[in-house]
């Protein structure tokens, strides 16, 4: 018979799954100590399956980032202090940075500084191990956390994966004894530090999180719109998938198991998004991986574009990080140009201001029709009339792409076409938007909620 305690606890995980509010973190079923719960793979990514033989410890439904993320209480355990820069969070300094070494930069998604910094916590024995996501943990089409314990296994898994991995679910087999670093997406690494201000062994075992800037990711079944290229039916019919294959800023890469390869450029498959980004990125409102010790996102800007091989921006958010990062850069295995927000910010506004204003207007108009929303216990100030209409215009563009209809009608246009295309209306789009979405937003303040605990 079910423990009542247990039935609860299923019972509110799933109408968070039900909601579309499941980040696929995967803490859930590393909570449950009878080990038969798990993550089953579907086309909208990893989703939890909870035995009602599950027996809860802790209680995943008090850090599930669906349901809530206190922000304010963890900026207070974490950082001693509310951030004074509420679009990047606290950082101690900002750099533009790459890996000094050749092939780490080149296998890498931007500037190979995750790569190098995992490697270098590995050879100067600050870790035992570390843990990464890696595509193709069983099937081509399936991502997943790997525990590795050296610089080509650390290679092996460099690149960027745009599709949600339950990271958390690592938990269970983490050895309390050994010390380990990990790379979370922002909800993943809010929940861990939650973890670790109430004393969870495993996660206490983690001594270093790191993590991409992260914006917006895709459903699996997304990657089926390269089916027709490849001439196959199944994503079992695949031979591997590279997310950023090539010179920076790269490009997909689908290879299937008849030799057949399809390739498309960074800048382009990005038409995909508007018919499958996930729910839970559109909620998000942690760009830029606040409760990392060290956050990375591509160097987006003229400048270093032109430059080609990789750049990367690198908020460093405490003292330990920033010295090793520096004693990196006295070895000569990394490159790093200090840069003052205002040039930081401006490589990523876009995309800031999607989630610190766009998520809170998301989240009103769900709350307007009756949906349930994660409670984050902070909103903005104020949200001007004519961002919200910007908002209000993305929510229906969205809306009718994420149709079945429109899904369809997509997979009969070739990829040249609507990657070239998408891209155009894009730009056309940005420009036209920009002054809303940026008019007030260096001046973010946010005010506190009592509403996430």
């Amino acid at each position: 018979m079910e423990h009542p305690q247990a039935s609860e606890i299923r019972r509110t995980l799933k109408g968070v799954i039900k909601a579309g509010l499941c980040t696929s973190c995967g803490l859930c079923v590393s909570c449950d100590q009878s080990g038969l719960s798990r993550m089953l793979d579907t086309d909208f990514g990893p989703i939890p399956y909870l035995s009602d033989k599950a027996e809860f410890s802790p209680d995943p439904g008090s850090y599930c980032p669906g349901l809530a993320i206190d922000y304010p209480t963890l900026y207070q355990k974490h950082y001693g202090h509310l951030p004074e820069n509420w679009l990047i969070g606290h950082y101690q300094k900002l750099y533009i940075a790459h890996s000094r070494d050749s092939e780490i930069r080149s296998r890498a998604s931007s500037g190979g500084v995750l790569s190098q910094v995992l490697i270098h916590l590995l050879e100067s024995d600050e870790v035992d191990a570390v843990i990464l996501a890696r595509q193709g943990v069983s099937k081509a089409h399936i991502a997943g956390p790997v525990i590795v314990t050296n610089s080509q296994e650390v290679l092996n898994c460099a690149q960027s994966i745009y599709i949600p991995v339950a990271m958390l679910v690592v938990l269970a087999k983490i050895n309390p004894a050994k010390r380990y670093a990990i790379t979370l997406l922002p909800g993943a690494a809010a929940v861990l530090r939650k973890l670790q201000h109430d004393g969870h062994p495993q996660a206490l075992a983690i001594k270093y999180v790191l993590g991409p800037y992260t914006g917006t990711q895709i459903y699996p079944m997304a990657l089926k719109y390269f089916f027709r290229t490849l001439k196959i039916h199944d994503f079992y019919e695949l031979d591997y998938i590279k997310w950023r294959a090539g010179e920076w800023p790269g490009y997909l890469e689908m290879k299937a198991n008849n030799g057949r390869i399809a390739r498309s450029q960074k800048i382009y498959y990005n038409f995909l998004i508007p018919f499958y980004i996930t729910q839970a990125c559109r909620l998000s409102i942690d760009f830029a991986n606040e409760f990392c010790d060290l956050s990375v996102g591509d160097a987006w800007s003229p400048k270093y574009e032109a430059l080609g091989l990789g750049f990367s921006v690198v908020a460093v958010r405490n003292a330990k990080m920033l010295s090793i990062i520096e004693e990196m850069q006295a070895m000569g295995k990394l490159h790093l140009e200090p840069i003052n927000w205002d040039e930081a910010g401006k490589m990523h506004g876009h995309m800031i201001d999607f989630k610190k204003r766009g998520a809170f207007i998301r989240m009103q108009l769900r709350q307007l029709c009756g949906l349930p929303i994660p409670r984050y216990g902070i909103e903005p100030e104020y949200l001007s009339p004519g961002r919200k209409m910007v908002e209000l215009i993305n929510i229906c563009l969205f809306a009718i792409a994420g149709t079945s209809s429109a899904r369809a009608l997509l997979k009969l246009l070739p990829e040249g076409m609507m990657g070239v295309l998408f891209n155009q209306l894009r730009l056309r789009w940005k420009a036209l938007s920009k002054p809303a979405k940026r008019k007030g937003l260096g001046n973010l303040r946010m005010r506190i909620k009592a509403d996430a605990s």
